[in-house]
């Protein structure tokens, strides 16, 4: 006898309807597909912006679903016991999903699978939110890489998947289960006022993603060496928001980029080596998790960094009132925009952890709250990058300059005027967004004087040097 019993597509990062392996397998099969998407805790834990981006995404995709004669089904609770729920009421006996590499998902997804497969349940998880998975690239010796340089050696000639077609239908049950209302779920509370001057900034959905990917193809990837670094120009992609909520798969993106360097933009390898970087942080956090939450190398336990984020120059630094350019404008690009241009994250990054001596677990967290393309991987992998306690990161010795990468990457001050409005006659809307997006409670005045930096830049670098050196010779001297 022929199955017609239900299958249960349990979406998490995977908005979107093409190149989805877990959904082309389930329609595949011919049976009754149910989309679902269920808040649990780790949805809840989510920071104001992520959390707001996901509902407006999740909006989308109910929409793009309807259009296939479809539909989501919203649950909130415990995922194993939604799931038990919706396997009761609508026969499924089959449960298929995308897989995510963080050890929050792993423990849940394992659990669900142990469960499922107990009741005969058929549980399967598929790719796609990774070209490459992790356990399938190893050192010579079998271990995980730990450096990028050997990563994209290991993996810039493999064969990446060709993106899959976005199916024509998507099967219906006879009946559909019942649905939260996503207004119910208060997604967006917490961004409060900066949701109306994100919103702008905003691509929402596959159709939207689909499009910039081309668009970058077209245009700026051809100088996306020499453009990608001055954070004024239009000189990246933007995909960091849909590739974080799966609304463009990374196989897209990387055969987009294939078939331009086939045509010779040479550059277009540059960008194949970003989305690598991106495969290599998940490639860690799935092999060391505790890149997530613990100094990577041991040896920075014992660094005296600040970890009160009330202090006043980490206040400055969280207001974008650091008195230093570059940090400030990037700062409040990310209230405006809800991104950040990646120089300029690097240079935010350095600036907390080196001249304010400041945890790096204070801009990872701050960061998931403000970022509407935060991502556990890539945001760890970067702050722990900065910092120097990280894989692969900056010597403790590189302390980036903000005035001098001011000069050499926003040389006509464009980028600082975009973002910074004290001090300038007429300032640009951009400028003045940003005190409409912070919260009322800081107080802040386009009229009022841009303030004196919190800490001199050369007193900054001499104080972190020296805190590194002490922090190295007591590290030997524990070791004699």
């Amino acid at each position: 006898m022929p199955d017609h019993s239900p299958i249960l597509l349990w979406l998490r990062r995977d908005l979107r309807l093409a190149d989805h392996p877990a959904l082309h397998a389930a329609c595949a099969t011919g049976r009754p597909v149910i989309p679902v998407f269920i808040r649990d805790e780790a949805v809840d834990d989510l920071g104001a912006a992520p959390k707001w981006r996901l509902g407006l995404g999740l909006s989308h995709f109910a929409q793009r679903l309807v259009g296939l004669g479809s539909a989501l089904v919203l649950r909130h609770g415990p995922a194993e016991q939604v799931l038990a729920q919706l396997v009761a009421e609508t026969g499924a006996t089959a449960i298929y999903w995308s897989r995510l590499y963080d050890p929050q998902a792993q423990a849940r997804d394992s659990a669900v699978k142990t469960w499922a497969r107990g009741l005969g349940c058929e549980a399967r998880s598929f790719g796609g939110h990774l070209m490459f998975e992790p356990w399938t690239v190893a050192t010579k010796t079998g271990g995980e890489y730990k450096v990028y340089t050997p990563f994209w050696r290991a993996v810039r000639g493999r064969e990446v998947d060709q993106p899959l077609p976005a199916p024509g239908r998507i099967p219906a049950p006879k009946t559909w289960p019942g649905s939260d209302a996503l207004d119910s779920w208060q997604l967006g509370r917490a961004m409060r006022r900066g949701a109306e001057v994100v919103a702008p900034y905003l691509r929402l959905g596959e159709a939207a993603a689909l499009a910039r990917l081309a668009e970058f193809v077209d245009g700026p990837i051809a100088r996306y060496d020499a453009l990608r670094d001055i954070p004024a120009a239009p000189g990246t992609s933007g995909l960091s928001e849909n590739l974080a909520l799966g609304e463009i798969s990374p196989h897209q993106c990387w055969h987009a980029a294939l078939g331009a360097l086939q045509r010779g933009v040479a550059s277009a390898e540059t960008f194949m080596k970003e989305l690598v970087w991106r495969e290599f942080a998940y490639h860690l956090m799935f092999h060391t998790p505790r890149l997530l939450t613990q100094n990577w190398k041991a040896e920075w336990d014992m660094f005296p960094w600040n970890r009160d984020a009330s202090t006043p120059q980490v206040q400055a630094w969280m207001q974008g009132r650091t008195g230093v350019e570059f940090v400030d404008a990037a700062m409040r690009e990310m209230y405006v925009t809800g991104r950040m241009h990646n120089r300029a994250r690097m240079i935010v990054a350095s600036y907390l952890c080196k001249h304010l001596l400041s945890h790096w677990q204070i801009g990872q967290n701050w960061f998931a709250q403000c970022l509407i393309d935060w991502d556990p991987a890539a945001n760890a992998m970067g702050w722990q990058w900065a910092a120097g306690s990280g894989p692969d990161a900056a010597p403790y010795f590189r302390v980036f300059n903000p005035d001098g990468q001011r000069d050499k990457f926003d040389p006509d001050r464009r980028y600082i005027r975009r973002w910074i409005a004290e001090g300038q006659g007429q300032p640009p809307a951009t400028a003045l967004a940003y005190f409409d997006a912070v919260p009322r409670s800081w107080q802040l005045d386009p009229q009022a004087r841009y303030p004196r930096p919190v800490v001199a830049l050369d007193v900054g670098r001499k104080r972190a040097l020296e805190a590194y050196a002490a922090a190295r010779y007591a590290a030997e001297d524990n070791k004699g």
